[in-house]
């Protein structure tokens, strides 16, 4: 039955219209920079995106009664992105996203240093990372492609890194493509960065919402939530999202990696084979009966329950965000990789080409 309901899902995400694509001016940064919002309409699902980060802005969707919803954390206005220094709300990170180690790196015999903005590591690329650029943006059927030149040197990173990141929907999916090149050897982990409430953004907190994680094993942290390189298994843990479990469930238990982190901030090893795409995770909100299912072709993602969303920023319906709000669930190269060479891989070479895919699909359960 499982399997005959995932080929009727597959035929029917298949024979979907592509989304129809509008653009729209959405003001300038303070240095005259113009900002563009993109809106892309489906018959399922409305998701706006904007040049300022490659950001995810809104997401509305349906739930069980035909109610729409905002499920993306986020702000009505350009000005409420350019003053949230803390989030990273919405934005693609990079170019390496999540935590390098006191802000350090060696490929090819060289040492390279990247600004410190989280204690004494380095955290979504810099001080000055991707989410803070304004991307170039093109059209594209069925959605918009954002691309970005970081050139060599920028932050500290060697080579020109050009970047393209797709989003397109089609029907209830919103596919991510990650793109990248280089001139010179270097380290990218690009990912999405959105804050999900299924209950509906300023709705209170997710912890009611039940998460399944397809992994078997999470790569525990020290007390600067840099991996130590052990690939922990899950069981027995409060890591173990294997069964749809509510978020809330296990949060506050007696746990030292929970205190480490506040809470989820820790990166799942997946099950799925790198380079293909993969079950991630799902999340179902009981309340409202939304769905979210997330494939990917990374080898992990980074649960986190916003845990220290600071309480300063109000949101589009006009509620400050506190704690636990929003989760993420950033598919993605594991932290540190540069300095753990047991992880897979995030150099990346002349000549070569980076890939990642990413699914996000938003579906109701009665």
């Amino acid at each position: 039955m499982r399997f005959a309901r995932a080929i009727l899902f597959l035929m029917t995400t298949s024979l979907a219209a592509q989304a129809a694509v509008t653009k729209t001016s959405w003001g300038k940064l303070p240095d005259g920079t113009a900002v563009e919002l993109y809106t892309l309409k489906s018959d399922a699902v409305e998701v706006g995106l904007t040049s300022y980060g490659a950001r995810i802005v809104s997401i509305k969707t349906p739930d069980r009664t035909g109610k729409i919803a905002d499920i993306a954390l986020g702000y009505s206005t350009l000005e409420g992105y350019l003053t949230d220094n803390k989030t990273y709300v919405g934005s693609i990170v990079g170019r390496y996203g999540n935590r390098i180690a006191k802000g350090k790196f060696s490929l090819d015999g060289h040492e390279y240093s990247i600004p410190l903005n989280n204690g004494v590591n380095t955290l979504h690329g810099g001080t000055v990372g991707f989410d803070k650029k304004v991307w170039k943006s093109m059209d594209i059927p069925g959605g918009v492609e954002f691309t970005l030149v970081s050139p060599d040197g920028d932050q500290g990173y060697p080579g020109t890194l050009t970047a393209h990141v797709k989003y397109t929907l089609k029907g209830d999916a919103l596919k991510i493509e990650y793109t990248a090149t280089t001139t010179k050897d270097t380290v990218v982990n690009l990912t999405n960065h959105a804050y999900f409430n299924l209950g509906g953004e300023g709705s209170g907190t997710i912890l009611n919402e039940e998460v399944t994680l397809y992994a078997d094993r999470y790569t525990p942290v020290d007390s600067g939530l840099i991996p130590t390189g052990e690939l922990a298994p899950v069981e027995g843990t409060p890591f173990d999202f294997r069964k749809s479990t509510a978020i809330g469930k296990r949060i506050g238990d007696d746990n030292e990696q929970l205190k480490l982190g506040g809470g989820y901030d820790h990166n799942w090893v997946l099950n799925g084979k790198i380079g293909e795409l993969h079950p991630a995770a799902r999340v179902y909100d009981p309340a409202s009966g939304r769905v979210l299912t997330v494939t990917t072709t990374e080898p992990g993602v980074q649960f986190y329950t916003g845990n220290s969303i600071p309480g300063l920023f109000t949101g589009k319906s006009g509620v400050v965000y506190m704690k636990n709000a929003g989760f993420c669930l950033e598919t993605q190269h594991f932290p540190d990789s540069p300095n753990e060479k047991s992880f897979p891989s995030t150099e990346l070479k002349p000549g070569q080409t980076m890939h990642s895919t990413t699914i996000f699909t938003f579906t109701v359960e009665k």
